[in-house]
């Protein structure tokens, strides 16, 4: 078994670089063992092809430092918060054990993310029912349930519970998301545009970080959502606005 500290999961391959990937690289600078879960391919996508968006996650993936990543096939545009679709998490939360689960906003301009923070953060909790049985290659699954659920933040401008700060690793998680060159800014394509295919969504992508990290009093953040209360051992790791 290999066991994670952090799961994070994307409706679609590019939401979780968007979303959450300073935190991601943050975490793995720090020593952490991080992973990836794509629901589906994203294949009702209006730029790219499937393989072309597997291909992308990877280059993806080397550029965070990803442990692993996987794609569940989820049918994109409708997967469903049913038994079916919960039991693929499950197993999936059941084999890597993460104490952290990141996944999409509560809600946010595209169905889908909204959709999938339900189904992820239901399937967290049911994942720690020992009535609940699953199996991995025949093998019995222990029951697991992760510490937290964090929703990153996306498209929606919400209102986050915390911010992380990621000034260190800013100009990382854009080459992360460029990695999915067929769904972002390329002068020499001929695809149709796209809510997300032009400049002006990259600016919004970093002036979003930069609008978080200034409540912050540093150059770069991304917030979070969670139901749960958050403690903390030390007032040393709160981070001082400077006023």
């Amino acid at each position: 078994m290999l066991k994670l500290d952090i799961l994070a999961f994307g409706a679609h391959p590019d939401d979780v670089e968007l979303g959450c990937g300073g935190t991601l690289l943050s975490a793995i600078a720090e020593g952490k063992k991080v992973g990836v879960i794509d629901l589906t391919k994203g294949e009702l996508g209006t730029r790219g092809t499937t393989s072309q968006r597997l291909k992308e996650a990877q280059l993806a993936s080397e550029v965070l430092g990803l442990t692993i990543r996987e794609n569940l096939g989820m049918a994109d545009g409708f997967f469903l918060n049913d038994k079916a679709h919960q039991f693929a998490i499950i197993e999936t939360i059941r084999r890597f054990q993460p104490s952290i689960i990141f996944c999409n906003a509560p809600e946010d301009r595209h169905p889908d993310h909204g959709r999938a923070a339900c189904l992820v953060e239901d399937a967290a909790f049911l994942a720690g029912l020992t009535k609940i049985q699953t199996t991995h290659n025949g093998v019995a699954q222990a029951a697991w349930r992760p510490t937290q659920v964090f929703h990153y933040i996306q498209s929606r401008s919400l209102t986050p519970n915390f911010v992380v700060d990621i000034s260190a690793h800013m100009e990382k998680k854009m080459e992360s998301i460029l990695a999915h060159s067929s769904q972002f800014y390329d002068p020499s394509s001929n695809e149709p545009e796209t809510f997300i295919s032009g400049t002006a969504f990259l600016e919004f992508v970093k002036g979003r970080a930069k609008e978080l990290g200034q409540q912050i009093g540093v150059q770069y953040a991304e917030g979070f959502i969670t139901k749960k209360l958050l403690g903390i051992s030390s007032l040393d790791a709160i981070i001082q606005n400077k006023t």
